[in-house]
């Protein structure tokens, strides 16, 4: 049977069964198994289906990522995710869109001690969301800025996807962590230009909340020492080479729990609420590293990556060409796939091209985990979009998404920006050595 006419069946049956609304994982999986089958026999595929999950859940390298979910399970439990948003309306709330300046803040250190877009998006409009309606705010804008926000759980270290890109291309985890630190500042600081710009062109938006007093900000700041301890414990450690990065999940989990206990914050119910949480969220991402592996070895099979690889690479639009071409096709896959689906599916395909192409692997793995961020807000299916409706029923989901385009148009403007200036990106991960 021809190799290309199977992979494309494939690809054919995997989309149908998403469409369907068969999980990712099992869609991945079931396709990956029966093209192998119909190409190697269904006796090895059998067997790959007996083998491959069992090498994935206890494989010590993705281990990380079940710790750092944890990490941000028993930190939003604790409540510091509530902590970051009063210290921000304490230093804000004042100003005309300051409780949308309070809202980014609090993101962006959510996303420090999380790691998942949708955790900090589903935390923040629950904290965050309530408060900016009492006050006023423009409920689309309000919740189309919380999803935007989230998308900063994916570039600020640690970073599921990160991890995984990491594992896959075989490029030092810790320096990709290091590497989406100023992008990830680049982030807060458009959408806080954003907000400036929407509060000044439209007051009635993002109206100005009560001064507060100099006491109340020191007192706001007091409460975030928990935060910032474990931030230095975790990324402080890497930098320094004193840990690896499983290493830092581990004493980051295990510090969140500590500091929630002697802090109070957490009982034996909240820490299995916790436990149970990210037991959850890792299921699911370690059922879709299950059936994207299935899937790529069935490409493999096929040889089709190495025939995209080839195709890619030789294509007259020069090496900044393919990777416009490459960013237009997440575009339209983010439309439609998981980030963590995206990032299995394609990252075998592209790497390699990139990397015939001359470009660096730790660049690349900002610019690919940007440029999966953009399906979390774009519409038909992001699924930051979807998290905060579920939440916020009231909202439609028309609104959120007129919510996030302002943000979806600077974050095209940060994509440009780090293409054109890779320093920004690689400068930090440089100082590692």
């Amino acid at each position: 049977m021809d190799k290309n006419l199977v992979a494309a069946g494939g690809f054919a049956l995997m989309f149908l069964l998403m469409a369907v609304r068969v999980p990712i994982g099992v869609a991945m999986g079931i396709s990956g198994v029966l093209g192998f089958g119909m190409i190697a026999g269904f006796t090895p595929a059998l067997n790959l289906l007996a083998n491959v999950p069992l090498s994935v859940v206890t494989d010590y390298n993705l281990s990380v990522i079940p710790m750092f979910i944890l990490m941000g399970a028993l930190c939003s439990t604790a409540g510091m995710s509530t902590e970051l948003f009063q210290a921000g309306r304490a230093w804000f709330g004042h100003r005309r869109g300051g409780l949308a300046l309070a809202a980014i803040a609090a993101c962006a250190g959510f996303a420090a001690i999380n790691g998942s877009s949708v955790a900090t998006a589903a935390t923040m409009s629950q904290v965050a969301l309530p408060e900016m309606r009492k006050a006023g705010y423009h409920a689309g804008l309000s919740a189309g800025l919380i999803a935007a926000g989230g998308t900063l759980g994916i570039m600020i270290p640690p970073s599921v996807i990160f991890v995984l890109y990491g594992i896959m291309t075989e490029t030092d985890i810790t320096k990709l962590f290091f590497a989406g630190v100023f992008p990830g500042l680049l982030a807060v600081g458009l959408y806080a230009l954003v907000v400036m710009f929407i509060a000044h062109r439209h007051p009635q938006n993002f109206p100005a909340g009560r001064r507060h007093s100099l006491g109340e900000k020191l007192e706001s700041l007091r409460e975030l020492w928990s935060i910032l301890l474990l931030f230095m414990a975790v990324l402080g450690g890497m930098y320094t080479g004193l840990v690896t990065v499983t290493e830092a999940a581990g004493i980051g989990a295990a510090g969140a729990l500590l500091i929630g206990v002697v802090r109070r914050r957490l009982n034996p119910a909240k820490i299995k609420h916790a436990l149970v949480a990210s037991l959850r969220v890792s299921s699911a991402i370690m059922m879709i590293v299950v059936g994207a592996f299935l899937f790529g070895y069935f490409l493999t099979i096929t040889q089709f990556t190495q025939k995209a690889v080839d195709v890619l690479v030789h294509l007259p639009i020069g090496a900044y060409g393919v990777l416009a071409l490459i960013m237009v096709g997440y575009l339209i896959l983010g439309a439609v796939m998981d980030e963590l689906a995206m990032i299995l599916l394609t990252v075998p395909i592209v790497f390699p091209a990139m990397m015939a192409l001359g470009f660096d692997p730790v660049w690349f793995g900002v610019i690919i985990v940007m440029a999966v961020t953009f399906g979390m807000i774009c519409p038909p299916v992001g699924m930051n979009v979807f998290v905060i409706n579920s939440i916020a029923r009231d909202i439609s989901l028309t609104k959120i998404y007129q919510g996030t385009m302002p943000f979806i148009l600077v974050d095209v403007l940060r994509l440009v920006i780090l293409c054109a200036f890779p320093a920004i990106s690689l400068w930090l991960p440089s100082r590692l050595g």
